[in-house]
């Protein structure tokens, strides 16, 4: 293998997509990750940077989270990834203990290996359960790029692969009524993500979730929230839906359930949804969904986050980066107009689009791995790791600080 930064990116265009290096050289991120612990990646050249990307909260317990290492390295004494066909005893205790921790009577899940893969199987749950056609979702959404996944998600990953499958909506997210006149005997299932990242970290008015809710059910349309980003920790609350009081009829987990060592996705549903598998069980496989050795690492990252004292951290942290953020604002309200934040899931508005791409190439100069929205760049998305210390939150504060100033500059030159 190639061992210095060079060569790597050289074998990365020549082999894996010039495109993308093309765009990593403009954005001013040619970050090759080396070592990698805790809050912390280090550059192949050396340079250490805090990763307040964490994959969109894969690396919620951080890089190479120990308990979650640990357990991986005794199962595989004994396991594999398992026979997906046959009953599992990993399976059956990790959805066991997601049953225990989820909102409401979500009882049953569906182990998958990638978000899109779970959306997938939510969407042809709730088409399969009430026999209707119809989908909606959020204009600026992204559920995934597999094919019902995509279909939900914003236009924008459309545009290119079209024509899609018909029966797919959107509506603007936080607007009920548009969400109603949307509504019809036609409509499966409405589906959102709790708090929508690419879209640039959009809060939902408090009544909204109640409201599509009850919505929902007057239409007999099933509830789909995509948490694969708000849950887990993430908000401050174990699920990001737990602000609102809602239980939706189908959830769906990714990202941080893998503990950032093996990929495994959920699929939770209400016991009343179970009657679709009724006739055939196997009408939806996974050949590496539920894989053992993931289960395994799964349950050591929930043993993880359910410890007495672990949301309290992430509200204190969040707390922090609140207080901190807030004379950020202060200091550079020609720049940073609003602070959109649920416990360590932030987002930073600022004047235009062309603030994010520069925000993320200041901070990356200063040591902070972080990235624009991806359906609003003028949204810079803060996502620490949940085990962030105050001396590290200080130091991403710092780094903002810093480069809001080299923000300010350009964005002058530019007017």
């Amino acid at each position: 293998m190639s061992t210095t930064k060079e060569a790597i990116i050289e074998e990365f265009k020549n082999y894996v997509s010039p495109s993308k290096v093309a765009v990593y050289k403009r954005m001013g991120i040619e970050l090759v990750p080396g070592r990698r612990e805790g809050s912390y990646i280090w550059d192949k050249s050396g340079k250490r940077y805090i990763d307040c990307r964490t994959a969109g909260g894969v690396f919620n317990l951080g890089h190479r989270p120990p308990r979650v290492i640990a357990a991986l390295r005794k199962a595989l004494e004994s396991l594999d990834i398992g026979d997906h066909i046959l009953m599992s005893e990993y399976r059956a205790a990790l959805a066991k203990r997601l049953a225990e921790l989820m909102p409401g009577d979500i009882r049953y899940t569906f182990f998958g290996a990638s978000g899109g893969e779970a959306i997938d199987l939510a969407i042809k749950l709730a088409r399969g359960y009430t026999q209707r056609p119809k989908v909606i979702s959020a204009e600026r959404a992204y559920h995934g790029h597999t094919g019902f996944a995509l279909a939900a998600s914003s236009r924008k990953f459309q545009a290119p692969f079209g024509p899609l499958m018909p029966g797919f909506m959107n509506v603007p997210f936080g607007d009920i009524e548009a969400l109603d006149l949307a509504m019809d005997e036609e409509v499966a299932a409405v589906i959102f993500e709790t708090i929508p990242v690419p879209g640039g970290v959009l809060i939902p008015p408090r009544d909204y979730f109640p409201q599509v809710r009850e919505l929902c059910d007057r239409r007999g349309a099933l509830l789909i929230l995509d948490e694969v980003q708000a849950g887990l920790g993430r908000t401050g609350r174990l699920w990001g839906v737990e602000e609102y009081h809602v239980v939706p009829d189908i959830m769906v987990l990714g990202k941080g359930l893998s503990g950032a060592i093996y990929p495994i996705t959920a699929t939770c549903y209400r016991e009343k949804l179970e009657s679709f598998f009724e006739p055939d069980p196997f009408i939806h496989l996974s050949s590496f969904g539920g894989a053992e050795l993931g289960c395994v690492a799964a349950m050591a990252m929930l043993d993880q986050i359910t410890e007495p004292g672990f949301l309290e951290h992430v509200k204190e942290m969040g707390s922090r980066f609140q207080e901190g953020l807030a004379l950020l604002r202060e200091k550079y309200p020609q720049i940073l107009i609003e602070v959109r934040q649920r416990g360590l899931l932030i987002g930073l508005q600022m004047v235009d689009k062309k603030c994010g791409p520069l925000l993320t190439r200041a901070l990356g100069q200063n040591g902070v791995l972080a990235i624009f929205a991806g359906l609003d760049p003028s949204v810079t998305i803060i996502m620490s790791p949940l085990i962030v210390t105050e001396e590290e939150v200080d130091l991403v504060l710092e780094a903002l600080d810093r480069s809001y100033q080299a923000v300010t500059v350009q964005t002058e030159m530019l007017a």
